[in-house]
This record gives C-alpha cells, structure tokens and sequence, in this order.
C-alpha cells in the first residue's frame, strides 16, 4: 500500500483544477469550475470542480473523485500510473517514492513474471542459430530489426521443453505453469504450448506481457496461429494490442484508429501510424470501446476489407454508439486487410484513406445495400427501413438531410414520405424513452426514508466530524450494505487520521468498486453544504428506528412456538425496544 499521508502531501501540491483544465477546457462560473463531462456523452457542461475540495463531480452521470481518480478514469491507467503522472506534475521526482520495499506483490506477479521471462527468452531465440529461418520469414515480410525490437518479437525453438524447464528451473510449481497458459501436460508430461513458432508478445493496458500468438513460419499443415488461452491475467475481450504504445499518440493527435489484427498495427506502424490499436480477432466488447472513448474524440474503424470486416465494423459501430460516440470508417478495397493494403499499394495510398474516412451514415448506406436487388420492392422495403431506424438515432439536421436525399435518389421514394416515416421512428424511440424515464422516476419513488436517512447522514460524515460522532454514538449500523460498508470506512479513516479531508478519503478507497460506486452517489446528492445538529440526530433516529423496528419483527417471530415464560420475556424486550426508541 502507498502511504495515505504521503499520498495526502502529494495531493495538496497541485490543484485539481489547473490539472484536469489541462484536459478539458473549464469556465469558472462562482466559487466553482464547469465542464463537458469526459466519461458520458455530454452536450452541456455537467461536471462540477471545486478548487476548496479539490474534487470533481458529474451532475448528469454520477462521475466523481479527486486528481488521481480523474487521470485514471481519463486515461485509463492504474492508481500507481496516476500517483507518478501528479508527482511529475508537481515537479516532485526523485523525492517521491513509492515505497516499493513496503508493496504487497500482485497475486498474479508469478504470472506476470513467467510472461517477461518467456518473452526475453523468445527474443534471445530469434537471434540464434535455431531461429535464422524465423528471422529470415520476418524479414521477408518487411518486417526490420527496428520494428523485431519494438514489438518484442521472439521466436519459440524446436526442442518442446525449452521454457518449461527453465521455469521449473526457477521453483514455478506444476499448477502454476499450467494456469500460465505457457505449459501443457500430456502423456509425456509438462511441455511447451509453443514450438517452433515465431512469437508476437500481447500486453495489458498497462504494457506488462499477458499473452502470445505463435506464428507458423514454414508450410506446414497446422494452425497458422495459436493464440494464448485466457488466464487469470489475459481477458481478450478487455485489452486492445498495443493500446500501452499507442495512447500519447493518440491523445496529441486526438485520434486513435482501429484494425482487427496485430500484423495490421505493426505494419501500421512501419509506416509511421503510431496511434493505432487491435481487437486481436474479436467483436469489439463494451470494455473495448470504452477504452476507445477514453483515448481520443476522433475513432477511425479500418478493419479487414472483405465481408467480415463490413459484419465487425456495423457491430463495433452500434458499440460505440452506445457510449455517445460516432466513429468514421476505413475500407479497404480488393477485401485486402490493412498489413497487405500498405505492403501492395504502399504508405500514400493508405495515408490518404486514413484522412479521407467515410461517415458513419455513408457506411451503413453501403452496408445495407450490400446484396440487396434496389429494384425488387422486398429488398428496397427492408433496406428503406434499415437506413430510416439508423436516421432516427442521428442528431445532424444536414447529415439527416443529405441521407434522404440519397434514399431518395436510390429508390424514388418522395422526400416528404421518408421524413414521414422518419418522425414516426423518432416518436417511437421517445415514447419508449419516456416510458424508461417513467419507470425511473418509479424505481426513484420507491426509496425508502430509511434509505434517505443513510445518505444524508453519510453525506454529512464526509464533510462535518461531529456527522462521524453521532453516527458512532447514535447509529453504528445502517440497514444497506453498500453504505453500511462506506460509512465504516469512513469511521475507519477518521480513527486513523484524526481528520475528514473528501478528496483524500477518495484516495484511501481507491480501488473498491463498490465502496466508489456508493460514494459517488452520496457525493452528488442535492443537499446542502451544512447541517444542524439536530438534523443529524433526525437522520440517526430514523436510521436507528429501522433496526428496531426489524429486532421487533425478529422478536415478534421467535415468540411463535415458544413457551409462556419465554414469550413473556420477549414480550418484555419488544416493549423496551419500543419504548427506548422514543
């Protein structure tokens, strides 16, 4: 763990407004500073920073936390990555430690740690006698020693227990290997997963190796690629490839462009195309694009040119669509993937694709049209309709426009018959809005006062100590767990410290999802600044009046069954309960 008082200094020598206005431009609007929220799709300046807590809070979607929680959210980095990104900004370098010697390893080190070996090892192999036809492949696919060391590309020698032994060499345990995802285990017993394969290194977001596709490199009849097995540190479906590399880029450029495969960005990137990222084969996941979102304004889909590629860029659209963002779209043509669009038309060729993307709208005209007979009225009826429910979840009045007049160019439909048809889309999808907003204010209405009563007192707690003293005193118990949970941490904080600072709080419970979750909540509710003393003892007998009032349920059950002395003493008890909580 990283000192809470070290990490407190830390905090105090910058402000948080002059660093997230170096992401996002703020306006000062009173004692507070305002901007477009970064982690939802905001149109208006919804996000709230407070110089005087040195925090922020998302009035529309909840977001909130201190400097190092927005430079993890933003750039979607580790709290470690955050805590050394503020002490560069504070000009605090060699003086600010992190306590290595006093870290708790990972539980997943010995994994991380078999991946950096393998992958040194792989390196060393390619460079060998065993590895000169493997190196002689990379090198006739254009691939030089520059771009060999860059992307840490290796090669896995003939002998099938190369690595295996080494690892066991270095006291791995057998279950350990085996989890790995580097070792097998088969009639003859361990073994290496790769053999005689040209190896290409897959890392997490923040750049540790996680994984490996070993390549076939001659002609024979196998599986040109294996790829590693998801483990315990490698999820495909939540890392993009070379995202550690790619987002400075893709942040000066505002820019991050996205292909299928990991020979695509390397290829990319021989040609100077640095900020660019892979799926690594996969439909694009929620996870993905919202590491997309985080990492630039601008996401270019240039995915493989054949029908495939057409299938995975409309799913990776609707995915980032959903998160508020519209993408542009890159296709190739001849069905070529971008390693061999580059390799037979060269570097202008695809640079001008890159700076002349289609529109999101253009693509979907394209890709519905696709095997469709225009003329045949099943065909034009279903692909009218397709392009009509994509219109409805556009807002460009002159895009809206333009489409139409292509729909109707294409079909001879009347313009004022598709606007019709159009309105009617629109009213669908906001009736059934409202319908959703209806049933949330539903769900809303049904917050009980004992659930009010937590929140504010817990929003109290966070700001006014004798909140905490009247919560040990009078409380001690509240009857939802999540902020059971967070009100202890905050006792807990207190006790430690001896002050309540919100700001620091949010770094103490960095990393606790849920404890985040429930403090976000609290942090952005609609009350005031300060509250009476009184007011925070209502809020605890209200509290305190739920737990008797569930002793008295408990009690009321027991006495069933029970004999008439016993009865009369709980009898008694319920009474007491009652009376005590007047």
């Amino acid at each position: 763990m990283i000192d809470q008082e070290e990490l407190q200094h830390l905090r105090e020598q910058v402000d948080i407004v002059d660093v997230i206005s170096s992401y996002i431009p703020l306006t000062q609007k009173g004692r507070n500073f305002f901007g477009v929220c970064p982690f939802h799709d905001d149109n208006h300046p919804s996000m709230s920073v407070s110089r005087e807590k040195q925090i922020y809070t998302c009035f529309a979607c909840g977001a909130s936390g201190n400097v190092f929680k927005f430079i993890m959210d933003y750039e979607h980095v580790s709290f470690r990555e955050a805590v050394s990104k503020v002490a560069t900004i504070a000009g605090v370098e060699t003086h600010f430690q992190i306590h290595q010697a006093r870290q708790t390893p990972s539980r997943y080190q010995e994994y991380y740690d078999a991946y950096e070996f393998a992958c040194r090892l792989y390196q060393n192999n390619l460079h060998t006698k065993s590895g000169q036809a493997a190196l002689e492949y990379l090198k006739k696919r254009q691939i030089d020693d520059a771009c060999i060391k860059e992307f840490e590309i290796g090669y896995a020698t003939r002998e099938s227990q190369t690595l295996t032994t080494l690892l066991q060499g270095k006291n791995y345990k057998k279950d350990t290997l085996l989890k790995s995802g580097l070792v097998v285990e088969n009639a003859y017993g361990l073994s290496d997963i790769y053999v005689d394969r040209v190896m290409f290194p897959l890392w997490n977001l923040e750049g540790k190796v996680v994984g490996f596709s070993g390549r076939l490199y001659n002609d024979e009849k196998q599986f040109k690629y294996i790829n590693s097995k998801e483990s315990e540190i490698f999820k495909k479906g939540e890392l993009l490839y070379n995202y550690h590399r790619a987002k400075e880029e893709a942040r000066k450029k505002n820019q991050i462009i996205l292909m299928e495969g990991f020979m695509d960005v390397i290829r990319a990137h021989t040609i100077g195309v640095k900020n660019v990222v892979a799926t690594m084969g996969t439909a694009v996941t929620k996870e993905q694009a919202s590491h997309l979102k985080r990492l630039a304004k601008e996401v270019i889909i240039c995915f493989d040119g054949d029908a495939a590629g057409a299938k995975g860029t409309a799913s990776c659209i609707e995915e980032l669509l959903n998160l508020g963002v519209t993408p542009k779209v890159v296709r190739l043509e001849n069905q070529l993937d971008p390693d061999d669009y580059i390799k037979q038309y060269g570097k202008d060729a695809f640079l001008r694709k890159l700076n002349n993307p289609m529109s999101t709208m253009d693509f979907k005209l394209e890709y519905y049209k696709k095997d469709k007979d225009l003329s045949d009225s099943g065909d034009l009826t279903h692909y009218v309709k397709e392009v009509i429910t994509e219109l409805s979840k556009i807002h460009d009045e002159v895009l809206r426009e333009v489409t139409l007049k292509k729909i109707h160019d294409e079909s001879g439909l009347e313009i004022s018959f598709l606007k019709e048809q159009l309105e009617k889309q629109k009213e669908q999808k906001e009736t059934t809005s409202v319908l959703e907003i209806k049933e949330k204010k539903i769900e809303k209405k049904r917050e009980t006062k004992y659930e009010k009563a937590e929140k504010a007192l817990l929003y109290y707690m966070l700001r006014d100590e004798g909140a905490i003293r009247i919560y040990e005193e009078e409380v001690t118990f509240m009857p939802t767990k999540e902020y059971r949970n967070l009100a202890r941490e905050i006792d807990l904080f207190y006790n430690n410290y001896h002050h309540m600072e919100l700001a620091d709080f949010m770094t103490y419970i960095s990393g606790k999802e849920k404890m985040e979750e429930a403090l976000s909540t609290i942090v952005s509710l609609p009350l005031k600044e300060e509250a009476q003393k009184e007011e925070l003892r209502d809020y605890a007998r209200v509290i305190r009046e739920y737990t008797v009032k569930n002793e008295i349920k408990r009690l009321q059950k027991e006495m069933a069954g029970a004999s008439l002395e016993e009865k009369t003493r709980l009898a008694t008890r319920i009474v007491e309960l009652r009376l005590g909580d007047r």
